[in-house]
């Protein structure tokens, strides 16, 4: 039997190039972990859909299963998950998301990027 929610999952994350699982919105965040990927993501100018788990609570368990990860938000490029609120930043910090996204064919501010890097050095 197929899990419905299971369908509409795998269909947004293979046909995003950018999918952010979050609580609440882009726009409209819900949760300070999932404001920090959506608002670096939006910073750096990466095209994605944002899916607000809080809407459906069978999304909210079923991104849990899915990815084998038991936290929200969930990040994924191309299909393939990419991690958390901590390896997002942690990402993004070192210039692996630059990498990720370039290798990926994803489009974003390399600028922006930057200017996320600098003002986080610490000294």
């Amino acid at each position: 039997m197929t899990n419905p929610a299971h369908d509409i999952i795998d269909a947004d994350v293979k046909g995003n190039d950018v999918v952010l699982f979050m609580k609440g919105t882009a726009s409209m965040p819900q949760c300070g972990f999932s404001s920090r990927v959506a608002g670096v993501l939006t910073y750096m100018n990466v095209p994605f859909k944002d899916v607000n788990v809080l809407a459906n609570e069978d999304i909210r368990q079923g991104i849990k299963d899915y990815s084998e990860w038991p936290t929200i938000p969930q990040l994924y490029v191309k299909g393939e998950f990419v991690g958390g609120c901590d390896i997002i930043t942690e990402m993004v910090l070192s210039g692996e998301m630059d990498t990720l996204l370039k290798e990926n064919g994803v489009s974003f501010d390399e600028e922006a990027a930057a200017r996320v890097r600098e003002a986080n050095k610490q000294e």
